[in-house]
């Protein structure tokens, strides 16, 4: 019997009061200034596009490394308005952190390492003797205030300073480390911190490395605990959140090479602990130092030399360890007192250890870490179950126990498909006669025989339909084009069978062995887009509105490079003959490997998602009743960001609009359209989809080049692209807005992804009830308008969680929850949790540290298995209108239940359209937004997470959010349906 959890507990503490004050004395370094001028001088010495600020990044590395208990500040950013600060800090008990003599040689090694160049060495020894006539000074004994801050926002929401994001949860975190060790069944946790950087968020501890005996010998992983301080909407009070997992570490070298493997093209994260501190002079230190390693055309190396390419002309105490020897012996270093620890992650192989903590482990660690807690900070208080009656839809998806009644309920699911084909496609095909029934069109390019045969069957069994639809019983007649067709009540269903030829699904046409420059690659995806577009025209079949393709391909790492990828090609050449594209595996055995196992699965997910690319899915009603505006539609919009592929990194952006109309005849179905912008109209959602393969390319010359005479254009700086960005989104979302009025309509966004470019939803700005997407201030929202933000676990952003169980283990709850603290008619803020994933069975009492006694009173061991938990969603009603009869409450429990889609067999990260809204980039980006479950995402180290990069919004099996470094907006399915490798 499931459990009733009437509460849930979040990782996070907060102060008690917004007067609750906390300063502590630090050893201060400001950056010195007056070095800036001589140092631009030297930075622009012979460059056609001067710098305009000074390079401090490689500098700030080597501190962290040598100095891991200096915390290193980013200077102040005068386009935030931020004022002036300290560029080093470390707590006023640590002696002479980074003595003179130190600093002198760190200075040096920095100059030669911003102009190596020979013909410099003259200007590079007059910049340092400059700079040495004004050293920069510690001060002693600076006050800083960790916890109080000036005031809130003009909405209401805390407000810290930008040094005590980093300050104060390094604070927190050395209480942490002052406490005893963690004690469990096997022994106790003892726990080091990480050094921070500019770039870092909050603080973070690692226990020492366990060793775990898998099937293919020992290997070693540690719990690591990361505090971070949030704020949350209209809260005047911040909250310290406190994350823990599992880190993985790599030691097993390959037979072949006798070391590690190091994916080509990715940085591997090495901690690091030195026997003696290398800086002379300088204190000993707990803490790791942090180095990333790559490849380089002479091998493997530390990143652009990291902090060994700026000391080799140093005199260091010992010498810093060589690459190579921490890559053929990863073993001794790791179990020399964690000398050198490379970080693992999937792209590496297998791991015998399984990611992730469940809900009762660690509840206990974090329980054991808020002892730490001063008397300024408490737990934040249980949330509690929604006063209003109705988790889920009003057409919830049911879980039948017995067989036949399961079947029976595959069957229902199946006809409501039909029913929302037939009603997706009636408003696609705007020519059908009264009575005439649509039909669906569709394709299967299919590699192997076998692939075919699946697919057919789960397209019947996908929908129900009776009969084989005149399917030839002679292989050889498939040599051509087969159409099959099935007629049912509610569409008739068209499918045309073609094997994949010429070639089309195999490695782009790049040369073997070398790097390739992005025109190349250009030039190859160009031309298989044509060769794909021209092999579904030839043979004269077209369809005045979109039709589906299900292509059989290989996964991204069957390939001989990303370069040769060809999924994105096809999928671009099938939308320019106007076909919609969904993607599956070739089946294969490979070592650690079988996809051939699990096709059924894969290839009734590939039709569910394909059949999605063209608005068919059945919409979850919500159960409010009056509660909500009679007719409420949702409009949801979401930013997909390009990057090109060069050093620059420049970026480009893309915003999407989705507009869901539920259809008043309470089956579940719902119009689906995407915003275009240049039609300045609502289109079908798959019409929105093909047209955006006009912006999937970023311009290949964002600068334009001059005309004769002219001088050479000026690329703007950062913020100036930034500041455009933002003004063409908010211009574009005015054009969306306007075009909602005159009928009720919830607006969706996803913090995370949309803030950057509408600032409006960042916790720093918005005002309840108030609403701006341009340059005038802010005004009242829109009669007919309600701005709902939701936020997920990126970035760490929302606190992990679990059911309290008075009685027993801690577990998982679904549920909607709120603050009991707040008042009940202002609350603004809601939580939402989801049921655990069908395909999970691992229990909420695991142990991933020691063997534990199951429910059975047998001996068992869970290191070995992927732990996975719910991500806690936030759901804050940025506007609303209270005195026109609207509840907060009530917009916030139609949006958890819009996570609950009745067709889905698991419940969403996001509500619906979000949903849909993102998948929408996968035709924008040529990303692996379809590639194998977990191949290339899951990372034992967050902190080496790139948090900003928007990605993958399509996949649906994932790890926990802490171990991701794509976002993502997926189904909730724990890390064991990894093994179902959708292409």
């Amino acid at each position: 019997m499931v459990r009733r959890y009437d509460s849930i507990r979040i990782a996070a503490a907060r102060p008690v009061s917004p007067d609750a004050s906390v300063i502590e004395r630090y050893r201060t370094l400001p950056f010195p200034e007056e070095w800036t001028e001589a140092l631009l001088t030297l930075c622009n010495a012979g460059r056609d596009k001067p710098l305009e600020t000074v390079p401090t990044f490689r500098m700030d590395q080597v501190v962290q490394a040598l100095a891991p208990d200096v915390l290193v500040r980013p200077r102040p950013n005068r386009h935030r308005g931020e004022g002036p600060d300290f560029w080093l800090y470390a707590p006023e008990d640590v002696p002479d952190p980074l003595p003179e003599a130190a600093l002198r040689g760190l200075l040096g090694a920095w100059l030669k390492d911003l102009r190596p160049e020979p013909e410099y060495r003259s200007l590079l020894s007059e910049t340092r003797s400059a700079l040495l006539e004004n050293p920069p000074r510690w001060q002693e004994g600076v006050p800083v205030e960790l916890l109080r801050y000036e005031r809130p926002t003009d909405g209401g929401t805390a407000a810290p300073e930008p040094r005590q994001f980093q300050l104060s949860t390094d604070w927190l975190a050395r209480r942490i480390l002052a406490l005893e060790p963690y004690e469990f069944a096997g022994g106790r946790l003892r726990f080091r911190a990480m050094p921070r950087g500019p770039m870092d968020r909050g603080a973070e501890l690692v226990s020492q490395a366990l060793e775990f005996e898998g099937s293919r010998g020992s290997e070693w992983y540690s719990v690591v605990l990361n505090i971070t301080l949030q704020t949350v909407p209209f809260d005047p009070l911040p909250r310290f959140h406190l994350h823990s997992h599992i880190r993985r570490y790599a030691t097993r070298v390959s037979a072949g090479t006798g070391r590690l493997y190091l994916p080509f093209g990715r940085r591997t994260t090495v901690l690091l602990r030195p026997r003696v501190p290398w800086l002379p002079g300088a204190p000993a230190s707990d803490r790791f130092a942090v180095a990333r390693l790559a490849w380089s055309r002479d091998g493997y190396d530390w990143v652009e030399g990291g902090p060994a390419g700026m000391l080799r002309s140093m005199s260091l105490t010992e010498s810093f360890p060589d690459a190579d020897a921490i890559l053929t012996d990863p073993v001794g270093w790791l179990t020399d007192d964690m000398r050198a620890a490379v970080l693992y992650s999937t792209a590496m192989g297998p791991h015998a250890v399984g990611h992730g903590l469940m809900a009762d482990q660690r509840s206990k660690i974090v329980e054991w870490a808020l002892q730490a807690l001063p008397e300024q900070l408490e737990p934040v208080p249980a949330l509690v179950r929604t006063r209003l009656s109705g988790s889920t839809p009003g057409n919830p998806r049911q879980e039948p126990s017995k067989e036949p009644a399961k079947t029976e309920e595959e069957r229902r699911r199946a006809s409501a498909r039909r029913r929302g084909a037939a009603f997706a496609l009636r408003h696609l095909s705007q020519d059908l006669a009264p009575g005439e029934l649509p039909t669906l069109e569709a394709w299967l390019l299919w590699q192997t025989p076998v692939m075919r045969d699946t697919a057919i069957d789960a397209l019947v069994a996908h929908l129900d339909l009776k009969g084989d639809g005149g399917a030839p019983t002679a292989e050889e007649a498939y040599d051509g084009t087969v159409v099959l067709e099935w007629q049912s009540p509610e569409l008739t269903v068209r499918l045309r069978c073609r094997r994949l030829s010429r070639s089309l699904g195999q490695d782009l046409a790049l040369p073997e062995g070398v790097r390739h420059s992005r025109a190349a690659v250009t030039a190859a995806i160009r031309d298989r887009r044509r060769e794909m577009t021209a092999f579904l025209t030839e043979g004269g079949v077209s369809s005045p509105a979109p039709t589906l393709a299900l292509v059989e391909i290989d996964r991204a790492k069957d390939f001989s490079s990303p370069d040769h990828d060809a999924k994105f090609a096809l999928r671009l050449g099938c939308a320019d003959a106007g076909v919609l594209t969904q993607f599956m595996a070739v089946p294969k055995k490979a070592k650690g490997y079988n996809s051939e196992k699990n096709k059924e699965f894969r290839a009734a997910k590939a039709w569910d998602d394909g059949l999605r690319q063209l608005g068919v899915r059945v919409h979850p009603e919500h159960s409010l009743g009056e509660r909500l505006p009679e007719g409420l539609r949702y409009a949801a919009v979401w930013m997909v960001r390009r990057n090109r592929l060069s050093r620059t990194r420049w970026a480009g952006h893309v915003p999407v609009a989705v507009l869901v109309t539920p259809d008043p005849s309470g089956e579940g179905l719902a119009r689906v359209e995407g915003w275009d912008d240049e039609a300045r109209a609502w289109v079908p959602y798959p019409v929105m989809l093909l047209r955006l393969t006009r912006q999937c390319e970023v311009p290949k010359d964002l600068v334009p080049a001059p005309h004769d005479g002219e001088a050479p254009a000026v690329r703007p700086s950062w913020w100036a692209d930034m500041a455009q960005q933002r003004r063409e989104t908010e211009e574009w979302l005015q054009r969306v807005r306007r075009t909602l009025r005159g009928r009720p309509t919830m607006l969706l966004a996803h913090g995370q992804n949309m803030r950057s470019h509408w600032t409006w939803l960042q916790d720093g700005t918005v005002v309840a009830d108030k609403f701006r997407d341009g340059h005038a201030p802010a005004r009242r929202l829109d009669p007919d308008l309600r701005l709902v933000r939701v936020r997920t676990a990126r970035n760490r952003e929302t606190a992990q969680w679990w059911g309290v169980n008075p009685d027993g283990p801690n577990g998982l709850a679904a549920h909607l929850w709120t603050d009991p603290t707040a008042d009940p008619g202002k609350a603004r803020v809601f939580w939402s949790t989801t049921p655990k994933a069908r395909t999970f069975k691992l229990s909420v009492a695991a142990d991933k540290l020691a063997p534990r006694i199951n429910a059975k009173g047998e001996v068992t061991i869970d290191t070995d298995k992927a732990a996975w938990n719910p991500g806690l969603v936030e759901i804050a009603v940025l506007g609303c209108h209270p005195g026109d009869g609207d509840v907060p409450e009530a917009l916030a429990l139609a949006v958890h239940q819009l996570r609950q889609a009745p067709d889905l067999p698991d419940a969403l990260s996001l509500p619906l359209p979000l949903h849909l809204a993102g998948l929408a980039q996968e035709y924008v980006l040529p990303t692996r937004s379809e590639d194998d479950g977990d191949e290339g995402r899951s990372i034992d180290s967050a902190s080496d997470a790139d948090p900003d990069t928007g990605a993958a919004p399509g996949v649906e099996t994932a790890p926990e959010p802490e171990e991701t470094d794509w976002e993502q907006l997926t189904l909730e399915i724990p890390a064991q349906a990894a093994s179902v490798e959708k292409v």
